[in-house]
């Protein structure tokens, strides 16, 4: 029997009041990080670290609670989702990163920019979710579908890693940036947290509003990964929802915990490529066995203990292949891709 099919025969996570009381936590927490984030900053090491830890603790608490409430099936979703979304996080960090470096936002906005990234990663996600859960409920092929976005973006991420595509970003020819200059004028200099600014009497645009729309654009790109890889884990529209959710939060801090380390992964980009076309063969599998049941199932715990094994195994050998480069030298960065 597929794990899908024991899940869906289980206690429903998503009720409605869980679903408010989530919603509503998000929020507080996202308005939280404005509040702290109103005040531009530059942030140390000890700031990131003690959000981290709060944002980690976060998560795992959650997980104990719906192990304990919903059994162990819904845990092993649960913990399997979250480290499937983190892991395709740290991707989303790196691209951030770059866009930071090719705006030239200053370290004191760096956090500010980051934040209006994961709120939109957020909605772009509650969308992606939405339309995935339908999609599962009125379409046979919809499984089929996820597997072969998997599949493809797999292929892709592997095909630029063995032919040495650096990951560059050219700030003239993106299409979002592009759009925004056609209507409105660009200041070259950054007002703080404002996004335009009067002058000559005209309104313009901060270089802050270019990045701000930049990131939000990349939103767009990961929410297409990250859905459907969550959803081969679960079915659950609340699951789902939640992993994204706890996955994208504690990013702000994140990434000033690991800025330096993070051009050091420099194979990352071959787990997350076995990652996903892992997900994208159980996906296919599961479309599979509807059609004939003699098609095996790849349980949680298998998938669980697959991407904890390749995370490790890349993170190992990235360190490994960099230890003799300086973090977060151009020379690292340069080399992940």
């Amino acid at each position: 029997m597929s794990d899908f099919t024991v899940a869906a025969r289980l206690q429903s996570v998503g009720t409605p009041s869980l679903w408010a009381i989530t919603i509503a936590g998000v929020i507080a927490l996202l308005v939280l990080d404005f509040l702290v984030t109103r005040r531009p900053h530059e942030v140390k090491l000890k700031e990131a670290l003690g959000w981290s830890a709060f944002y980690i603790a976060l998560p795992l608490a959650f997980g104990a609670w719906v192990w304990s409430e919903f059994g162990s099936e819904r845990g092993f979703e649960y913990l399997t989702g979250y480290l499937v979304e983190k892991s395709l996080s740290v991707d989303n960090l790196f691209v951030f990163m770059l866009l930071l470096a090719a705006f030239a936002v200053p370290s004191v906005l760096a956090q500010r920019v980051l934040l209006f990234g994961i709120t939109g990663a957020l909605v772009l996600r509650g969308v992606f979710i939405a339309l995935g859960a339908a999609a599962l409920q009125t379409l046979d092929f919809a499984f089929l579908i996820f597997a072969l976005i998997l599949l493809l973006t797999a292929a892709k991420l592997l095909r630029d890693a063995f032919t040495g595509h650096e990951q560059s970003v050219d700030i003239g020819t993106m299409r979002s940036v592009r759009l925004l200059r056609r209507f409105m004028p660009v200041v070259n200099e950054y007002h703080d947290t404002r996004m335009t600014v009067r002058v000559d009497g005209r309104r313009a645009l901060t270089p802050l509003a270019l990045v701000v729309v930049a990131v939000l654009a990349t939103d767009v790109v990961f929410a297409v990964d990250s859905v459907p890889a969550v959803y081969g884990i679960t079915e659950d529209p609340y699951l789902v929802f939640a992993t994204n959710a706890f996955a994208l939060l504690g990013l702000r801090a994140l990434y000033f915990v690991l800025h330096a380390a993070l051009s050091r992964l420099v194979h990352l980009t071959y787990g997350l490529a076995i990652i996903l076309a892992f997900i994208g063969v159980k996906l296919g599998l599961h479309w599979a066995h509807g059609i004939w049941e003699g098609v095996p199932q790849i349980p949680t715990v298998a998938s669980l203990l697959v991407i904890v094994g390749v995370l490790t195994v890349v993170t190992i050998t990235s360190l490994r292949a960099t230890r003799n480069v300086v973090p977060g030298s151009k020379e690292v960065v340069t080399e992940r891709r």
